[in-house]
């Protein structure tokens, strides 16, 4: 019973082990993040939508992403142009400015169809919306409610959540890994912690033949 119960604890903690590692959370930190690996150009993503495993493709839109490298303030900055377009139609336009190194959000200044625009300073943590100063105690409920939200990412770790496509690259992949990110999106609600599991690994083949690990 004695050696029964032994072999017994030792499977439970193995198992217990087992089940730490499956659930690793990272939680993103300045210094967990790459940007140096982001190339400076110009990158475009076909975007459409599938609600179903058999239904067809609809909504396609092409969305453009340009990334440069930057002086912005005096400090060392990477920028992101983007360009949504709808059929023959710009419906979005998004200007961001990022730390060099830490890629956290600097500047984002956002125009959509309709002739709505927001922008939104990390720096002097001052907020326009359609062109005119919010804050806090603005009259308009709405507009003060997206102010503080603002606020609540001052002082914090955020990386920008309308800058997804090129934060993923920035992460340090390993498995069994899930990375807590404390995404905001400027001008909707606060910084929160979104999870993000690697389930796997695989080789994708580029188009010289060049096998890359992913």
């Amino acid at each position: 019973m004695k050696l029964f119960t032994t072999v017994l604890v030792f499977f439970l903690l193995g198992h217990l082990i087992a089940q730490a590692q499956k659930m690793d959370t990272l939680l993103i930190k300045p210094s967990d993040v790459r940007p140096s690996v982001l190339q400076p150009g110009t990158h475009r993503w076909l975007v459409y939508f599938k609600m179903g495993n058999d239904s067809s493709r609809s909504r396609f839109s092409t969305w453009t992403r340009k990334i440069d490298l930057i002086s912005y303030q005096g400090k060392d900055a990477i920028s992101v142009t983007q360009e949504w377009e709808n059929n023959d139609t710009v419906v979005h336009k998004v200007y961001s400015v990022c730390d060099r190194k830490t890629f956290a959000p600097l500047l984002h200044d956002v125009w959509n169809k309709g002739n709505t625009s927001s922008r939104w300073d990390f720096i002097s943590q001052e907020a326009m919306i359609n062109g005119k100063p919010v804050n806090s105690r603005d009259a308009d409920s709405n507009n003060a409610k997206r102010y503080k939200a603002f606020e609540q990412s001052f002082g914090q770790y955020v990386l920008n959540w309308h800058l997804d496509l090129e934060t993923f690259p920035l992460l340090p992949y390993k498995p069994n890994t899930t990375f807590a990110i404390n995404f905001y999106d400027p001008g909707f609600p606060a910084p929160k912690l979104v999870y993000y599991t690697v389930t796997g690994s695989a080789t994708l083949i580029g188009f010289d033949g060049q096998q890359i690990d992913c």
